[in-house]
This record gives structure tokens, C-alpha cells and sequence, in this order.
């Protein structure tokens, strides 16, 4: 990870100011963000932060998307979910006064802005605004992640990779170019999100491709039968 105190990224004119956590700001409170955040680069694979270690502050995500997982006691993996640019990781363990539950690592090259754990919490004892939108923000979180394991533990492996697929179009929406969903993911990754093994992941993806399900353009996946994918996910609403 390196830093970049010189604050090259301003905030007053990010769009991700504007559509996210901060977008009730007028521009002289913007000014202010940007003169306390902190620019930090992540490499693809690296924490941003780790489970069971203490937050020292928050995360918004400029660029690249982000993977937040969990490790089970026997060691495996699971992605409980996703974060793209606009969105706010690490809150609720500072919210909570806790040690982060999960890590948080980019999937690609990731920039974020920091700010540290006294300046947000201090936003939200002043800024009422910033309160409510903090819990928008944790209830979109929260539906996001109920909904992955609902469906996730109540279907089939065919049925947990097809919801997956869903969730990843709805999520990330899709590449105008050639109609391929807006997101690069390792068959590893696919498989820490449908709870299953590298492995089987592979075989499941070559099965659908060969089944006309999707469509394979390098490391992006276009989804060629919505309707077929829809009802093999038998989705839970």
C-alpha cells in the first residue's frame, strides 16, 4: 500500500462525493474532506484492512472494487460481500467500537480515501445528515449481505453460481462495449462467493458457457440467457 498525503484526488470534484455517503455536502464541507483524507493505493490482492485488527478510520473507494471475506474456523474463504467506487467499508467496527469481523482486499488495482476515526465520528455527533446517511448506507450493506446468504445456503451449487451471476450484473451493471458485466473476478473468487471449490467453480463456468448461458470474453463473463440463469437461480425475492 503507499500513501499520497498530497490529496491529488479532490473532493469537490468527485463524483463519488456526490452520489455517496457525502453527497449531502455543500462544497465548502467537501473542502474540508479533502483537507483531512489521506489518498492510499492498493495493489490487486492487498488488505486495505484485516479481520480481528482494530479500525483506525473509514474507507470511500475512488477507483477499483473491493472483496470483503471472511475465514472460517477451518480456513475457507468466503466473500459476504462486494464494495465499488462510492461506497464506505470499515464503518460498522467503528461504529460498534470493535475489531473488524472480516478483511477487506481489492480485487484490482483500488484507490481510497481515508479519514481517520476522530474526524468521522466527529461528523456524525455534527452532522445529523451524515447520521442518516450512514445508516442508509449500513442497510444497504446489510439487505446486500442477508440476501447472498439466504440464497447462497438454499440452493444448489448450479443455482448458488446463477444467483451469483444476478447479483453480479445487478451490482456492477455492464461493460457498454460488448455487454459483459462491469468486473473482472479470478474462478477463485467465484468460487468464495458460491461457497464452493476453485474446482468446481471451473467445471460450472465451462458448463454454462457450453450450455449457452454466458459467454466467456477473456476475463469477463456476459450472460446470454438472463431468463434461462433467472430460473435456474430460483430466486429468492
Amino acid at each position: 500500500m503507499s500513501s499520497n498525503p498530497d490529496k491529488t484526488i479532490s473532493c469537490i470534484d468527485c463524483p463519488n462525493c456526490h452520489k455517496g455517503l457525502f453527497s449531502v455536502f455543500e462544497n465548502e464541507d467537501l473542502e474540508k474532506l479533502n483537507n483531512e483524507k489521506i489518498v492510499q493505493n492498493y495493489k490487486k490482492g492487498q488488505f486495505i484492512f484485516k479481520e480481528k485488527t482494530v479500525p483506525r478510520g473509514v474507507y470511500c473507494i475512488h477507483s477499483g472494487n473491493v472483496k470483503i471475506t471472511k475465514v472460517s474456523e477451518e480456513g475457507k474463504e468466503q466473500i459476504v460481500r462486494l464494495a465499488k467506487p462510492g461506497h464506505f467499508i470499515g464503518y460498522r467496527a467503528l461504529l460498534c467500537n470493535d475489531i473488524y469481523q472480516a478483511s477487506a482486499i481489492a480485487l484490482e488495482d483500488t484507490q481510497v480515501c481515508f479519514y481517520n476515526r476522530e474526524f468521522y465520528l466527529g461528523l456524525l455527533r455534527s452532522n445529523p445528515a451524515i447520521a442518516a446517511q450512514t445508516i442508509k448506507v449500513l442497510t444497504r450493506d446489510l439487505k446486500f449481505a442477508e440476501h447472498m446468504m439466504i440464497n447462497m445456503a438454499q440452493k444448489h451449487v448450479k443455482g448458488r453460481f446463477a444467483e451469483v451471476l444476478l447479483m453480479l450484473e445487478e451490482f456492477y451493471g455492464v461493460y457498454e462495449k460488448d455487454g459483459t458485466i462491469n468486473a473482472i473476478f479470478k474462478r477463485e473468487d467465484f468460487g468464495h462467493m458460491v461457497g464452493t471449490t476453485t474446482e468446481t467453480s471451473i467445471r460450472v463456468i465451462s458448463e454454462f458457457a457450453k450450455e449457452k448461458l454466458i459467454e466467456l470474453k477473456g476475463k469477463r463473463i456476459k450472460l446470454l440467457d438472463k431468463a434461462r440463469i433467472t430460473k435456474l437461480s430460483n430466486r429468492i425475492n
